[in-house]
């Protein structure tokens, strides 16, 4: 027997029970290991999905170019089956990207351009904007758009799902999958829920995401969103693949205990993967624990290969440098909060309050700057003492105006688990502290203080 083509080497990879890193939990944990599809990662499904179904519609034409913002996989996936079909592809990455994946689309023939990744979706120069620009200026070209595109979905739910529930026999009771596009999460949660309505779906989500918050409340906060360096998963956006009504509750995890997680994988159980399969396992198995009974099975999906990552996650340099190697000593923002014993002690002020109002908490509360959040508890902006200062020496009156006539930016979230390092550099003179969510969702403020006493200490 052979295959026509590589993509037909597509799906049926397997169910591997993971032993070592689950210890101590009750029920089955199993892994679905999808870097045994031909572009080692679950993102040839939905890839060859998009385009059959775009070649079906009369969207892409022989000839055509395939252009896509992409976090890598999603790109090798299309890549392959354009080469199978004859197409070219042109694919935009965020730089938090690593080096890997962009040398692997480019090994297989895709134009690859490289965008900023701390800038927001709608800004010209972000991978999803100029993805759009290329397809609309490009003639008989494709725009997947596998965020927005149900066929990404679609693919799991005719796919991923029915394999699990053959493999399981039908008795998987809780599924886990990271949440990015929400294809593979949301595809086959339907299934498995059609089958079953009982089953568990667990998302995995990264602290500098909107999801976890965006499931709980209904509301999408952008005070949520701050740089993380997880690949593959969270978003600051809400694609139309994420169904929420399927996701039965979020777990976050933070980047440095999925990069740990990741390389245990590797070393414990022999399953070389890549940063968001150590995020997914770690963030299903801190359910697991609270959660699973003995007979329960649980299907975690491991997304893709650790080939993407050799040059992070698996070295040793590039994982102390970012704190994440446990036999190294580095404070992060967790630690600071932590030794402060309550001086982190969040003080606010409403923005409709007048500016004598925020004088006053200076003075009595002994602190330099303010955060500012209007009348929901959003923070909106940030007043400093220096800025009040000036402002009043030059309009002595002003001291009766709103605080939101003179506040600045609101005050950066940075991730719970940022080094010294990068705390460092982002306090500056236009940021004059950050703010940090602990695991409680409590806010905290971190200040140059905090970081010299960090440092001192």
């Amino acid at each position: 027997m052979y295959y026509n083509s590589i993509i037909e080497t597509i799906g049926n990879t397997p169910l591997v029970k993971l032993n070592s890193v689950s210890q101590g939990i009750k029920g089955t944990i199993l892994a679905k290991v999808e870097y045994f599809n031909p572009g080692n990662s679950m993102k040839d499904r939905m890839a060859l999905k998009m385009i059959e179904d775009a070649e079906k519609e009369g969207v892409l034409k022989p000839g055509g170019t395939i252009i896509e913002g992409t976090s890598g996989n999603t790109g090798m996936g299309l890549a392959l089956a354009a080469i199978s079909k004859g197409y070219k592809c042109i694919f935009t990455l965020a730089d938090k990207q690593s080096q890997e994946k962009i040398d692997i689309l480019r090994a297989v023939g895709a134009e690859v351009i490289v965008c900023p990744t701390n800038v927001p979706p709608e800004d010209p120069r972000s991978y999803y904007s100029i993805a759009k620009k290329l397809n609309e200026e490009t003639p008989n070209s494709f725009y997947p758009n596998q965020y927005d595109n149900l066929s990404n979905a679609k693919a799991h739910y005719e796919t991923t799902g029915p394999e699990i529930w053959e493999q399981t026999e039908g008795k998987v009771t809780h599924y886990a999958a990271g949440v990015g596009t929400g294809g593979s999460m949301c595809g086959v949660a339907k299934y498995l829920k059609e089958q079953n309505e009982s089953i568990v779906s667990v998302g995995i989500d990264t602290y500098g995401s909107v999801f976890k918050h965006y499931k709980e409340t209904r509301q999408f906060d952008e005070n949520e969103i701050y740089p993380y360096l997880t690949e593959g998963i969270g978003e600051d956006i809400l694609p139309k693949n994420v169904d929420f009504n399927l996701i039965d509750t979020f777990v976050k995890v933070t980047d440095k205990d999925g990069a740990i997680m990741t390389r245990r994988l590797a070393r414990e159980e022999g399953l070389f993967v890549g940063w968001s399969c150590g995020s997914a396992v770690y963030g299903a198995l801190e359910y697991a624990r609270k959660n699973l009974e003995e007979n329960d099975v649980m299907v975690i999906i491991l997304p893709d290969h650790g080939t993407r990552y050799l040059g992070k996650i698996y070295n040793d340099n590039w994982m102390k440098d970012h704190g994440f190697l446990e036999a190294r000593e580095f404070a992060t923002a967790k630690d600071i909060i932590s030794r402060n014993n309550g001086r982190s002690q969040l003080f606010t002020i409403r923005e409709d309050l007048k500016i004598e109002e925020a004088i006053k908490i200076f003075s009595s509360e002994g602190i330099s700057q303010l955060p500012v959040i209007d009348s929901d508890d959003h923070f909106v902006g940030s007043v400093t003492d220096t800025k009040l200062l000036g402002s009043l020496i030059e309009n002595p009156e002003i001291k009766s105006e709103s605080v939101k006539e003179v506040m600045d930016k609101p005050f950066q979230f940075v991730a719970l688990n940022s080094t010294l390092d990068v705390l460092s550099s982002l306090i500056n003179k236009d940021n004059k502290a950050l703010l940090v969510r602990d695991e409680a969702n409590k806010v905290h403020i971190i200040t140059q203080q905090d970081l010299l006493l960090a440092i001192s200490n």
